[in-house]
């Protein structure tokens, strides 16, 4: 084994990617060094301290915690050219100007150590171009490294190699984008645009075309092309407005200036309304108007035809949502290629636009169909790509419906489709591997060491893989859950799974269930156990809380005291987890809010993805937390004081159950007190699992034993009065309801013990009870009634 590790990385370039590519390292824990040009007036490195400054305020936010912003280390390239030297990766990231890039190159590369990795962050200029005039020794280890923004959230990163570049550098990178920057890794030709771009801004274009052919307004394309097609909810116009004009004005001139040649050179034209609003200053959200633009609280919308600003919010015919939710992919495309109902008409164009101009450049720009389904998902936030969509739809039946569109003259250009695409296939993904239509076989997926770590790799439509779902072998399932392991029933895996079922991951009784059976399991036939959902790297939560509807039922039977029972069985399968015999791990991504957040904080440790969002949020429905949250925020408090003021570390667990604050990553969430210091944060979600189960075999076998059950100082009457206080300040300035008041003062009483003396000592239990004490009154209280009615109607908190 070779170890390939990254010790700092240099950013060329203080814009808008380089920032947010240098922040992402350091939420990465990779030290960082972000150069731009001097300053012509104040600090030299006045330009990338401002650009720092600005990190800070975008949202989403670039940074997990933006008090590491200080980390990113400044630099010029006037006076620190010397720093590149000890950088073991430089990524540039300046403006798309092939001059600019390599004036630049030609003062930088004298100081680029001899085996540092080279890179351009290009979004689409020839990568071999760019490597002109270096020595032959650099022009091996220089590549395009294409980040899409934003770089912490989009998954995507396409890897683009030139005949030159050595092959084992493009292996070491994928395999640090992969894990220590969470990356999904795409390998690209050296063409314009790559494949994403190519690909995302040709559908763009073709959108454009086909809505003004069809007569259909930018708001009601966006319905049409966003969550409605299970794309980016942005849609297609207001994504570009997101992107910014200007931006997507440089990517397609790329495409004019370097495809001439290509049959659908003419969809490539800058669509006269596009050039425009670029020639007037509206660039998108950038510089407040584009394709949208915000007056007041409205958002109006550009009208083609008069090039004025116009009342917007239109959406889509029903009867064109209502075909759009049909389950059945193969009668959706039949039904919209037969309907005569206009939007219908534009959404078959758009399909028949994009799989007529896969299958024709599929050969040229990407290795393999999965990669093109991978940088579209990726990318451009589609949940199922071009080429799986044409296999799901009927393969060879859509391939004739393009021909005759072709044959008729209604598609965007006369080039077949190629013979490949009617040699009978019914697809393009199999289990053996995916379509090249370069090399005419089928490509097995990469067997490089990093996708050991990945347990469950991202799915391609039509491929067979087994799935967290189905995999391994089943000790027990039900609606609610699934208890398993990875191994057979000849040899079974050593850590036992416990995946929920339920919608969004609630918990009812059959999770708190499955948790009690997953327990007595593990203690008796495995070295631990992992608390995992198959859809983790997927988006799905790690648990959204209790589930309030599977409550119903006892309360109309039995009243609020028919409740009591099951909040206790929940505290107590939560103490089960704590003090099981055996490590168990919660492997957290996504949500995992109010009960899961208390779930989690019960597990001996906790493997979090970076965009894991954690809080706990019962005071939306107008109750305390139930289920052991307020009870661990009080042992966390006094763990933390180690004998010093124990108020002073309660506030910080309080404030956060009060205002019900979600972490906005994983490094917020270790901030925030409801991941240790000790917890691990993973960046690549599909090593979630792998991950989990390390660090339960390594507890394990380190001769793990349950902690010892101890009593716990709390604060009393004193803690309960000085948070009052505050309370009454916050209610009295209007601030608060006073409902809120007393939500407040429930939780300050929980967290503080009762009524107490200050320094008193008191069971785990004496703290639960408590809590569900407050949690039963709360329940009573017609206002909290309204709110979690009101939550179950709208989905939104009421305040009252």
């Amino acid at each position: 084994m070779t170890n390939f590790i990254v010790k700092k990385v240099a950013v060329l370039g203080a814009g808008v990617m380089g920032a947010q590519i240098a922040a992402h390292c350091i939420n990465a824990k990779v030290p960082v060094v972000l150069f731009d040009l001097p300053a012509k007036e104040g600090p030299k490195n006045g330009i990338v301290l401002r650009a720092i400054e600005n990190l800070k305020k975008l949202n989403p936010a670039p940074f997990g915690n933006k008090d590491d912003a200080a980390l990113i280390e400044v630099a010029n390239y006037e006076d620190n050219l010397e720093l590149l030297k000890g950088c073991d990766l430089i990524i540039e990231a300046i403006a798309e100007r092939m001059d600019w890039k390599h004036d630049l190159y030609k003062k930088v590369s004298p100081y680029i150590a001899p085996n540092a990795i080279f890179a351009s962050n290009t979004s689409g200029l020839s990568i071999t171009a760019l490597s002109e005039g270096f020595e032959a020794e650099l022009k091996a280890r220089f590549c395009g490294v294409h980040f899409f923004n934003p770089p912490r959230y989009m998954h995507l990163v396409e890897l683009i190699p030139t005949v030159a570049t050595r092959p084992e550098i493009i292996d070491q990178l994928e395999g640090f984008l992969t894990t220590s920057l969470g990356k999904g890794v795409v390998r690209a030709k050296d063409t314009p645009n790559f494949i994403a771009n190519r690909v995302g801004i040709f559908g763009m274009l073709a959108t454009i075309y086909e809505a003004e052919k069809f007569g259909l307004s930018v708001d009601v394309v966006d319905d049409l092309t966003g969550k409605k097609l299970g794309r980016a909810s942005s849609g297609t116009f207001r994504t570009a407005d997101v992107v910014g004009l200007d931006t997507m004005g440089h990517v397609i001139k790329t495409m004019q200036d370097n495809l001439s040649d290509d049959p659908f050179f003419a969809v490539y034209k800058t669509p006269e309304v596009l050039a425009k609003l670029v020639a007037a200053g509206a660039l998108g959200s950038k510089t407040g108007a584009g394709f949208y633009k915000k007056v007041g609280k409205d958002i109006q919308r550009l009208d083609f035809a008069t090039a004025q600003y116009v009342t917007g919010g239109a959406k889509a015919d029903d009867v064109v949502a209502r075909m759009l939710k049909e389950k059945d992919p193969v009668k959706k495309m039949k039904t919209l290629r037969e309907s005569t109902n206009v939007q219908a008409q534009f959404l078959w164009a758009i399909f028949r636009d994009a799989f007529h101009y896969i299958a024709v450049h599929g050969a040229t720009i990407a290795d393999n169909a999965r990669d093109i389904d991978f940088a579209m998902r990726w990318g451009f936030g589609w949940n199922v790509g071009p080429f799986e969509t044409w296999q799901a739809s009927g393969w060879q039946e859509v391939a004739g419906w393009v021909k005759e569109d072709i044959d008729a003259g209604k598609a965007l250009c006369n080039a077949p489709l190629p013979a490949w695409v009617f040699d009978g296939r019914t697809g393009v993904h199999t289990a053996e591997g995916s379509w090249s239509a370069a090399s005419s076989t089928y490509v097995p997926r990469s067997t490089l060491a990093v996708y050991d770590r990945q347990a469950f790799r991202a799915p391609v439509l039509g491929a067979g893989a087994l799935t967290g779902a189905t995999a391994g072998t089943t000790f027990f399932e039900d609606d609610s859950v699934r208890i398993w392991h990875q191994g057979t029933d000849q040899k079974p895996d050593d850590v036992l799974i416990l995946s929920m079922k339920t919608k969004m991951h609630v918990i009812g009784p059959g999770v708190i269930e499955g948790m009690e059976k997953a327990i007595a399991e593990a203690e008796k036939n495995y070295k631990g156990l992992v608390i995992w959902n198959a859809d983790a790297a997927e988006g799905g939560a790690f648990s959204a809380g209790a589930d309030l509807q599977a409550m119903l039922p006892l309360f109309m039977s039995g009243g609020v005291k028919a409740i009591e029972p099951a909040i206790s069985r929940l505290q107590q399968a939560h103490q089960g987890l704590k003090y099981a015999n055996v490590p168990v791990v919660a492997a957290v991504a996504g949500l995992a809010l109010g009960g899961g957040c208390e779930l989690m904080m019960h597990a001996a440790k906790r493997v979090a993805s970076i965009e894991s969002y954690i809080g706990l949020v019962e005071v939306g429905v107008g109750l305390v937390p139930g289920g052991g949250g307020l009870k661990e925020a009080a042992v966390r408090a006094a763990s933390d004081a180690k004998g010093t003021d124990l108020l002073q570390f309660l506030k910080n667990y309080f404030t956060n159950a009060a205002t019900a604050a979600v972490s906005k990553s994983a490094l917020e969430a270790q901030k925030m007190g409801y991941l240790s210091q000790d917890d691990v944060i993973v960046f690549n979600a599909y090593e979630l699992l792998h991950v989990a189960k390390v660090e339960a075999r390594a507890m394990f076998d380190a001769g793990y034993r349950a902690p010892m059950r101890k009593l716990v100082p709390v604060t009393g009457r004193h803690g309960i009065a000085s948070i009052a206080a505050q309370l009454i300040n916050m209610r009295d300035g209007g601030f608060i309801s006073a409902h809120d008041y007393k939500l407040g003062k429930m939780i300050a009483e929980v967290v503080s013990g009762g009524d107490i003396d200050n320094g008193s000592l008191v069971s785990e239990q004496w703290l639960l009870d408590l809590e569900r004490k407050a949690f039963m009154e709360l329940l009573n209280h017609p206002k909290t009634q309204e709110r979690i009615m009101g939550m179950m109607q709208t989905g939104k908190p009421v305040r009252n």
